[in-house]
């Protein structure tokens, strides 16, 4: 189901200052840097980033209190041509959270093309009757000249409500685009607690922490044939926390490819995610890890939801 506001107003009580809120969809292709904006905005890692493509798998709340305003933020897997199930399931995602939202900010690349996958969300954009943002991101990898080119091309392909440049690494252009995104607030109370930042489970964002491991130290297919699930989370009298966590592939190759020779890569890639697991519990943290072999499981619809893509 598309996002929907009454589904997450709760009864929160006394929430201080929030007046309004504004449910803000962050569409785009992959790689474009959506999950980097979010975690700029946010001010926390609250998505993994990595150089691959379909690093984001499911749609993901970011929670930004500024003033009077509450944005939700709706962090989106890459808009691409779909090869497997999960590939589908992920297309759906875009397509339903483009609808159903306050507006959309279409991230985009500084080149001077508009490519299949921009002029689709475009029409989704115009389809569902949503107001849109453009913003062009890493404007630090051009000039003026180019960027003004840019600007006059979408404009052209639609009446965007603004259009904002600006640099979510470097944190450009930031605070006018919440400006921007003030404007479709509406009035009302906050949709989550002030003191949260993601909708996301600790369960959750440990296994994407690991997910995220596997896909910086892994190439090719291997990576993106993978997913991790937290078996058990225990923490010990003495605080330490005790995670078992399963690394699931679709080949025997691929689970020789992620153990390594001698075990070396899975200890790398174990070390690297304890690591960040550490620091975001702030705790010490004890992890067993195993991988295991589900075939063809991106094309097995049981599979996906048993690993919570669900609609």
């Amino acid at each position: 189901m598309p996002p929907r506001r009454v589904l997450l107003t709760l009864c929160l009580g006394d929430m201080g200052m929030i007046k309004k809120t504004a449910m803000i969809t962050i569409a785009g292709r992959p790689n474009v840097g959506k999950s980097t904006l979010v975690n700029t905005l946010v001010g926390e890692k609250i998505s993994i980033v990595t150089p691959k493509p379909q690093t984001t798998r499911t749609r993901i709340y970011g929670i930004v209190n500024r003033g009077e305003t509450q944005f939700v933020l709706l962090d989106t897997p890459g808009f691409h041509k779909a090869r497997t199930r999960l590939g589908e399931y992920m297309v759906g995602v875009v397509r339903e959270s483009v609808a159903g939202v306050d507006a959309v900010a279409l991230l985009v690349e500084p080149v001077e093309n508009i490519g299949t996958q921009e002029q689709m969300l475009i029409e989704q954009i115009k389809a569902n009757g949503v107001p849109a943002v453009l913003v062009i991101n890493k404007i630090d990898t051009i000039k003026k000249p180019e960027l003004l080119k840019i600007i006059a091309l979408y404009s052209a392909a639609h009446d965007f409500a603004a259009i904002v440049p600006i640099s979510a690494l470097k944190g450009d252009g930031i605070g006018e685009l919440l400006d921007e995104l003030e404007k479709f607030a509406v009035d009302g109370p906050p949709l989550f607690p002030e003191d949260m930042v993601t909708d996301q489970p600790e369960r959750q964002m440990i296994a994407e922490i690991v997910r995220e491991k596997l896909l910086l130290c892994l190439e090719r297919e291997v990576p993106h044939g993978t997913a991790v699930e937290v078996s058990r989370f225990s923490e010990r009298e003495d605080g330490v926390v005790e995670l078992d966590i399963t690394i699931y592939c679709e080949k025997d190759s691929h689970k020789g490819i992620i153990i390594g020779k001698n075990g070396q890569m899975l200890k790398k890639i174990g070390q690297m995610a304890r690591e960040e697991i550490e620091a975001f519990l702030g705790t010490k943290v004890f992890m067993e890890t195993w991988v295991k072999v589900k075939d063809k499981w991106r094309d097995n619809i049981a599979m996906i939801r048993n690993f919570g893509f669900t609609e």
